[in-house]
């Protein structure tokens, strides 16, 4: 008997612009294209949503900071999208997150999902935490339509996400002002919000060349990206990184750190049209990985994997380990789970 879609999929979001955010709208897209109800609300309010909690037939995409609701969800999955890290969120947030997520391996209403198998890995190894599967984040199917207007000249080096410290933007300006005055035409362009703004725009004076743009809309984030010579992001324990992701199918150069589960997206282009950016932040090291950026010439990545409906079906198999009670199917402790041996048979068969 085919197991049954879910009469609705509730997922919680994150913060506007960011990862969370974008994993979340970009699961709405998918699985309404199949024709399933989608509601995103709040990790906040989940708790006031008890009764679609404990019903089974409605699937439930908790993200890391709505993982608390766990122990009462039935048919839930359960996102770690990164790694805790105390330095950004504190002890008593990461001890928190750490204990929903391993209280998560307990009940039999739960799967937990990572976004990376770096994330998977770290996981495992330092919080002794089990992930039932991996799935990589969707991309927009606005980064997949065709470019309609004649190419614009490539003049910037983009930031995308939140202005605070974890994400290292203010050890890249040095080096990327150095860049600029290497470089004639080139411009910087940071979009996001944050706490760490005006520290940032403090950084760099009056200089006309660093351009901040706050929040815009995802079209003109699309449309900076295909204007963007070099995309830099900086977190070294980065989860996954939807944005490497929308600035590689934009044609941008990645500079990334040399860690995190962002180098999964396209390893073999890593050194070409990804290059790694020192975790010591040296100024001067920074610097020629920039250079060497600025020198590579874009490749295509395949995007096949990463729409809206290869993603949402990708949930869909793991869903297939509920019984119709909402309960999985094997025990909690198991490291099976209906996507791996979706994998492994998909290895037999290559």
């Amino acid at each position: 008997m085919k197991h049954p879609y879910p009469s609705k999929v509730l997922i919680t979001g994150g913060h506007e612009i960011g990862g969370v955010s974008s994993f979340a709208d970009g699961l709405r897209l998918g699985f309404t294209e199949l024709g399933i109800p989608v509601e995103i609300v709040s990790p906040y309010h989940i708790l006031s949503r008890w009764r679609d909690l404990r019903d089974p037939q409605i699937l439930k995409i908790l993200s890391t900071t709505a993982i608390y609701a766990a122990p009462f969800a039935r048919r839930s999955i359960c996102m770690a999208h990164g790694v805790p890290r105390a330095d950004s969120q504190g002890w008593w947030k990461m001890t928190g997150i750490i204990f929903s997520h391993k209280l998560a391996n307990l009940f039999s209403g739960v799967q937990i999902v990572a976004v990376s198998h770096y994330t998977a890995a770290v996981l495992r190894a330092v919080f002794n935490t089990r992930c039932d599967a991996v799935i990589l984040n969707p991309l927009k199917p606005l980064y997949l339509e065709p470019e309609s207007a004649a190419l614009q000249e490539r003049c910037y080096v983009t930031y995308i996400g939140r202005l605070i410290a974890a994400k290292n933007l203010h050890r890249l300006l040095p080096a990327m002002r150095d860049l600029l005055d290497e470089t004639p035409r080139l411009r910087a362009c940071i979009i996001g919000e944050g706490k760490m703004r005006t520290q940032l725009e403090a950084m760099v004076g009056n200089d006309p060349r660093f351009e901040f743009k706050g929040t815009p809309s995802d079209e003109a984030v699309r449309d900076c990206l295909r204007r963007t010579r070099i995309f830099v992001s900086g977190n070294e324990v980065e989860g996954f990184g939807i944005t490497y992701l929308e600035a590689m199918s934009q044609g941008c150069i990645v500079a990334m750190p040399a860690s995190g589960g962002g180098i999964e997206i396209a390893l073999n282009k890593v050194g070409a049209s990804v290059q790694l950016l020192p975790l010591s932040w040296e100024r001067s090291e920074v610097l020629d990985a920039l250079r060497r950026a600025l020198r590579e010439q874009w490749t295509s990545i395949p995007t096949e994997r990463f729409t809206t409906r290869a993603v949402v079906e990708q949930y869909l198999a793991v869903d297939t380990g509920f019984s119709a009670g909402g309960r999985v199917r094997k025990a909690p402790g198991s490291h099976s789970s209906a996507l791996h041996l979706h994998d492994a048979e998909l290895q037999l068969h290559r």
